[in-house]
C-alpha cells in the first residue's frame, strides 16, 4: 500500500492555471490572440466548433482576470476587436511548448506513441 504522506499537494498556482486554462475553449482563443489582435468572428472563424455564446463567455472570463482586451473602434461601422494584454502574451512560450510537446506525444489519434509508454 502506497504511503499517502509521500504524495505532495499540487501547487498552489498550477491549480489556479489549469482552472483558467483547463476550460474548453480558453487555451485555443488565447492561442489565435497571440498572432495579433482580431475581431470578434475573426476569432469565431479561426476556432472551428466554438459558439458565439460560448466564445463571448470565454472573452469575457479571460478579460475579467486580465489576460485579454476589449477594444472598440469608432464607426461607422463600429469595430470590436480583442488583443492579449501584456500578462496573456506571457503565455506565448508556455503554449508553444505545450504545442510541441503535443506533437511528440499526444498525435492526432489522442494517444501517446508506443515508444514513449514505458
Amino acid at each position: 500500500m502506497p504511503d499517502d504522506a509521500a504524495c505532495t499537494k499540487v501547487d498552489d498556482g498550477m491549480a489556479r492555471v489549469f482552472s483558467l486554462l483547463g476550460k474548453r475553449w480558453s487555451g485555443l482563443v488565447i492561442a489565435v490572440l497571440m498572432q495579433r489582435p482580431v475581431h470578434f468572428a475573426e476569432l469565431r472563424r479561426a476556432i472551428p466548433g466554438i459558439s458565439e455564446r460560448m466564445l463571448s463567455d470565454r472573452l469575457t472570463e479571460l478579460g475579467a482576470v486580465g489576460l485579454v482586451v476589449r477594444e472598440v473602434t469608432e464607426g461607422p461601422p463600429l469595430r470590436v476587436s480583442y488583443r492579449l494584454t501584456e500578462a496573456g502574451a506571457a503565455l506565448g512560450p508556455a503554449l508553444n511548448q505545450l504545442g510541441k510537446w503535443a506533437e511528440t506525444y499526444l498525435p492526432e489519434n489522442g494517444r501517446c506513441p508506443e515508444q514513449f509508454r514505458k
